[in-house]
């Protein structure tokens, strides 16, 4: 039973390291389309996009712009029909990739790109790590399986982070609703006491009471 759970746990890390993902993207023939993925700091981001077209020869060219949370420009190229980013992340959060089309009056049709975006180890050489430490076989597996524990970890205490700033956010929120019921209970209860008073010496001054 015990073997059963430690080769579970290894398939498990072992799918950790598909963290690349192939994307289609089918561009229009005018506007913007874009990628975003929310990644942490310090993560290695590794992607590859192309132009998908029968006719080689007349080829469109789109250009395309990779920016991180906080808008700063971490790639940006024009009238390509592929090409390549890498950075590793200094920032927590949504990571922006934008493709568009170039000479929109040119493109009759939208045009189709592929892009192959890895992120953390799945974006790591790992065939330059096995010939510099002169490791293969079942030792560059178990490498490869601590690099996936590694962002295992990583990835939990990132989301114990962010749940306890959505925490303190609720209840931040949850004090300023309250405040904002006694505030309004406050108004409510001083509108009727000068509407009470109001009213009060009308009727004196009316000789009603």
């Amino acid at each position: 039973m015990e073997n059963k759970t430690v080769l579970f746990f290894l398939l498990c890390c072992l799918s950790i390291l598909q963290l690349g993902q192939g994307i289609w993207l089918n561009l229009p023939a005018s506007g913007t389309k874009c990628v975003s993925e929310e990644i942490q700091t310090n993560v290695v981001v590794l992607a590859d996009y192309t132009v998908i077209s029968e006719d080689h020869q007349n080829m469109q060219t789109i250009s395309t712009k990779v920016t991180s949370p906080y808008g700063n420009t971490l790639h940006s190229k024009g009238n390509v029909t592929n090409g390549q980013f890498a950075f590793t992340t200094s920032e927590a959060g949504n990571y922006l990739a934008c493709f568009w089309v170039d000479d929109h009056h040119k493109a009759v049709a939208g045009v189709s790109v592929n892009l192959d975006w890895k992120i953390g180890i799945a974006a790591k050489d790992w065939e330059s790590v096995a010939r510099k430490e002169k490791i293969e076989g079942v030792e560059l597996e178990l490498r490869k399986l601590e690099g996936a524990v590694e962002a295992i970890h990583e990835n939990l205490l990132y989301l114990r982070t962010k749940e306890a700033e959505m925490r303190e956010v609720s209840e931040i929120t949850n004090a300023r609703v309250a405040w904002f019921s006694v505030m309004s209970l406050g108004v409510c209860i001083g509108v009727s006491a000068l509407q009470l008073w109001h009213l009060k010496n009308f009727f004196q001054k009316k000789k009603l009471i």
